[in-house]
């Protein structure tokens, strides 16, 4: 028996509804979602899915309400995160506009959701519900601290979540007090995380031909995300504290002075910090009593990195990377991100992407991190107007204009 090219289901009649998909947009080509996030995490979820090919129909409000957490429409972060989708208004709300999702759910693979689990039971599109009109379906739901316990009706955010999971704890520097890491870690991880528990459904229907709920939450991501830092309490009894720019174990390992800027210095373990103390000029910090050690050079790490600022500040940034690089001490600049994208390696990995926007023309958005070698992901459509795609998905349902004149004059559509 041939294997199957892909974890799907099979096309049915309606399945241009979701647009057009060919083998060569990704290992997802077959796999059709239903949109009905918002904010952040939920459709970071969504943009895993798509950029590896699935098809996904972003469900939208009639009568607007674009999304203010990722501000215009035309703009850069709305056009970056909900790239390759389709968008259908649909009030759920009128019976109508149900009717219409429902019919989307019995042909979709994966519907992924963040409302708050009273609302999605109130407008009838819950899992159970769902599963009895299609049970291959894969519901995946992300909430702000998870759909049980004391805090499951409370909104969630992922400053929010930052501070419950103890993250500002241990981000900035020494009594700094609690510091918001730079990007919304919370909701990328979350998005992250259950794009991840949808491809493990997917797999597992294969075998059992049955969809299931997968869920994950802002507070969940990040906890898992604190890895040893989390451990350090679980296991050692010990509270983390902010460690600023240094690593909280491996000494030396932090930001440093240079002639014209600032460095990172990564030569924590005993074998680098021997190269490092070679290509500093210091070979007699390798037999010091204090700084041989690597306990030593924990316990007294601000001399430590003092004493290291007093020979980096004497050549550029530019200079040490590639002395200590060739000395095989791990050692890299600090840029800006405009410098970022200008380094001739993130060139070189090709993860700036560029995508033809009918307003906008060619714009470049992020690329995703992971590559495939035959089945590359893709970026296919920039993200759509508000309803840009309602016409045509109605059409495929069986709707005439004069029916879908009918229901936009009532705002369902």
């Amino acid at each position: 028996m041939n294997k199957p090219e892909v974890i799907a289901s099979a096309a049915g009649p309606r399945d241009a509804a979701w647009g057009p998909s060919a083998k060569g947009d990704g290992p997802l080509w077959q796999i059709k979602v239903l949109d009905l996030t918002h904010a952040r995490a939920g459709p970071t979820c969504v943009r895993q899915l798509t950029d590896w090919g699935a098809r996904a129909i972003k469900i939208e409000q009639p009568t607007g309400g674009d999304d203010v957490a990722t501000g215009d429409r035309h703009g850069f972060d709305f056009q970056n995160l909900h790239r390759n989708k389709r968008s259908l208004t649909l009030n759920l709300k009128d019976k109508d506009g149900l009717a219409i999702f429902k019919e989307l759910a019995k042909e979709a693979d994966v519907i992924v959701e963040n409302f708050r689990p009273a609302v999605k039971d109130r407008l009838g599109i819950d899992y159970e519900t769902i599963r009895k009109l299609n049970p291959r379906i894969v519901y995946a739901s992300l909430s702000g601290f998870g759909d049980t316990g004391p805090y499951r009706d409370r909104p969630g955010v992922d400053q929010i979540a930052q501070g419950m999971g103890g993250l500002m704890s241990i981000t900035g520097l020494p009594g700094q007090g609690p510091v918001r890491v730079g990007i919304p870690i919370c909701d990328l991880t979350a998005g992250i995380f259950l794009a991840q528990a949808v491809l493990m459904a997917l797999y597992e229907r294969e075998r059992s031909g049955e969809g299931q709920w997968v869920k994950t939450s802002l507070l969940t991501a990040i906890i898992q995300m604190l890895d040893f830092q989390a451990t350090r309490w679980l296991i050692g009894n010990e509270v983390p504290p902010q460690a600023g720019n240094d690593h909280p174990t491996g000494i030396p390992t932090g930001v440093f002075k240079t002639k014209d800027g600032h460095i990172n210095i990564a030569a924590s373990g005993n074998k680098l910090f021997v190269r490092l103390a070679d290509a500093l000029g210091r070979p007699e910090w390798k037999t010091d009593p204090v700084w041989s050690k690597a306990e030593g050079r924990r316990k007294n790490k601000e001399k430590m990195n003092a004493l290291i600022d007093e020979v980096t500040v004497t050549r550029t940034s530019e200079e040490w990377v590639n002395l200590l690089n060739e000395a095989g001490v791990p050692c890299g600049p600090i840029y800006s991100i405009d410098q970022m994208f200008a380094d001739p390696q993130v060139k070189q990995l090709g993860q700036v992407k560029p995508v033809k926007h009918h307003a906008l023309n060619e714009i470049n958005v992020v690329g995703q991190a992971a590559t495939m070698s035959r089945t590359p992901s893709s970026i296919r459509l920039a993200a759509p107007d508000a309803g840009e795609h309602t016409q045509a998905v109605l059409e495929v349902l069986g709707f005439d204009k004069n029916r879908i004149a009918e229901l936009k004059t009532r705002d369902v559509v």
